[in-house]
């Protein structure tokens, strides 16, 4: 038997990872790479980690791994601006009760019934862009469909412009770039610099916000508080930046994939086109087979036992969402594109536990508005041209996908 060796630098591998993933499952599912961290490909074993309390999210504070100096410095800096109040942990690195702190104050923003009052206007956005591309009969989907759509409704709820929606999208895909596994100083310091950027960009819109308030999403969260607790401008800065990233990066990819995937199995694209009743599944199965965030670390605080493995105190364990999403024990032949699967709803491509994706709502609804409007308004739907993929493996996603419009 070959030696399985996780390799994120391999080409055949970034393309696509699934064939690697079942391989991984099949023959080492607790995968001990050399990079230093425990590899997870079992549904099983991912959705325990995601949910176990005895997992921890802030790496920095948690992990135990070695760093080289640059690293170390980087890390510093920031703990020391954490302390000065000028910087504050992201809601996605931070363990409770802090994590709980934050969520409560933020959440109400994000209920399910708030989020369907945005369909709307959605819907307009979404006609407003086929309208156009149907007069040439042809449409790149990234650049017209998958990208300002959500874009625009994040910047909606926030009550911001888009006139540097180009600088937002810069920022937003050079701080995605410091989630790979594959990352390098270079990355991290670009990452630093633009994190700066933006910080400084939301700020002098907070600072804006404050003296006029309204009826928008920053106007509440400035305003929010719950028992005399408020964020602090350092967290809501932070969290801004977060909502303007994850707001739309990870709906972008939702759709592209999604798109492809249906183009890639017309017996199930004539399906969608044809079936309402299928909306709702039909997303959750798209995000199964092909979801955008296709994994995520956490980090033991005890000694944990998978099977025959331990895993000690302070390891980097990677949960491989989209390994875990194509499990043939939880989803009968995975590697098949089925909208109507009874299963499809258990994926994790939102992650599990207390950090489940707050924006889970808003992007099914983004996306299936925007899909199933495509399919129906133009059910014989072809690629114009070869699809091209971003060259990551944590965000994955197309970033260039040419239709002709049938």
């Amino acid at each position: 038997m070959t030696e399985l060796l996780f390799n994120p630098f391999d080409a055949s591998f970034r393309a696509n990872p699934y064939p690697f993933y079942q391989r991984l499952r099949e023959q080492e599912p607790v995968h001990v790479s050399p990079l230093g961290f425990t590899i997870l490909t079992r549904y099983d074993d991912v959705a325990r980690t995601l949910r176990g309390q005895e997992f921890a999210r802030d790496i920095d504070a948690h992990a135990t791994q070695r760093e080289n100096d640059p690293r170390r410095e980087r890390r510093e800096r920031f703990r020391q601006r954490i302390e000065d109040g000028t910087a504050a942990k992201s809601i996605l690195n931070l363990d409770p009760p802090d994590h709980t702190r934050l969520r409560r104050l933020v959440s109400l923003a994000f209920t399910p019934s708030a989020i369907e009052r945005l369909r709307p206007r959605v819907q307009q956005l979404v006609d407003d862009v086929l309208d156009t591309a149907a007069e040439r009969g042809s449409m790149e989907l990234v650049e017209e469909l998958a990208f300002p759509v959500p874009f625009q409704v994040i910047s909606d709820l926030l009550a911001l412009s888009t006139e540097r929606s180009d600088e937002v999208r810069e920022w937003s895909q050079v701080l995605t770039a410091s989630l790979e596994p594959t990352v390098d100083d270079a990355a991290l310091a670009a990452a630093d610099e633009a994190s700066v950027q933006m910080s400084g960009y939301l700020s002098d819109v907070i600072a804006h916000r404050r003296r006029n308030l309204g009826d928008d999403l920053l106007s509440a969260l400035i305003m929010a508080e719950e028992e005399g607790d408020r964020l602090t401008e350092a967290e809501l800065r932070s969290f801004v930046t977060l909502l303007y990233v994850a707001g739309h990066e990870t709906t972008v990819n939702l759709i592209g994939n999604g798109t492809l995937a249906l183009l890639r199995h017309p017996d199930q694209l004539r399906r969608l086109a044809a079936d309402p009743s299928l909306d709702v599944n039909a997303i959750d199965e798209l995000l199964r087979y092909d979801g955008p965030v296709q994994q995520t670390v956490r980090v033991p605080t005890v000694d944990v036992q998978y099977g025959d493995i331990t895993v000690p105190k302070g390891s980097v364990v990677m949960t491989v969402l989209g390994a875990a999403n194509h499990d043939p024990d939880v989803f009968d032949q995975p590697d098949q594109l089925r909208l109507d699967r009874p299963s499809a709803g258990r994926h994790l491509a939102f992650a599990a536990g207390v950090h489940y994706c707050l924006g889970a709502s808003l992007a099914k609804l983004e996306a299936s508005v925007a899909i199933t409007t495509l399919v129906r308004r133009f059910p014989e739907l072809e690629l114009a041209g070869e699809p091209g993929w971003r060259d990551r493996l944590t965000i994955r996603g197309v970033d260039h996908l040419p239709l002709r419009l049938r």
